[in-house]
């Protein structure tokens, strides 16, 4: 099993910035990928980005050039620093990990409002 902690949401206003942060614990020496996702009220959990163990990242289009994702390994902690940021990017902002099994594991969600 694996657990995962968001933190650093928070109210912002736009053209601002936020990094949130995840820490994992349990078996982490299972978890292949991490990364976000966000849902906004009414609509679909949708991917923000993700970062494999080796580095890869993967962005939505709607955050390219703004968000950036990154993971410290020996932390177990993957990082999303958010410039720039628009009233819709507005969201709870959860954490995603998944292991080599291709099990995945949630947290409990950071929310991030951005005010115009």
């Amino acid at each position: 099993q694996v657990q995962l902690v968001e933190s650093g949401g928070g109210l912002v206003q736009a053209g601002g910035s936020l990094r949130l942060s995840c820490a994992a614990s349990g078996s982490i020496f299972s978890i292949n990928v991490m990364g976000w996702y966000r849902q906004a009220p009414g609509k679909q959990r949708e991917l923000v980005a993700t970062c494999t163990s080796r580095g890869s990242t993967n962005y939505a289009d709607s955050v390219k050039g703004r968000f950036t994702i990154s993971r410290d390994n020996a932390k177990n902690t993957v990082y999303l620093q958010m410039n720039s940021l628009k009233p819709e990017d507005t969201a709870t902002y959860y954490c995603w990990a998944a292991d080599s099994l291709g099990r995945a594991y949630w947290g409990l969600g950071t929310q991030v409002t951005v005010s115009s």
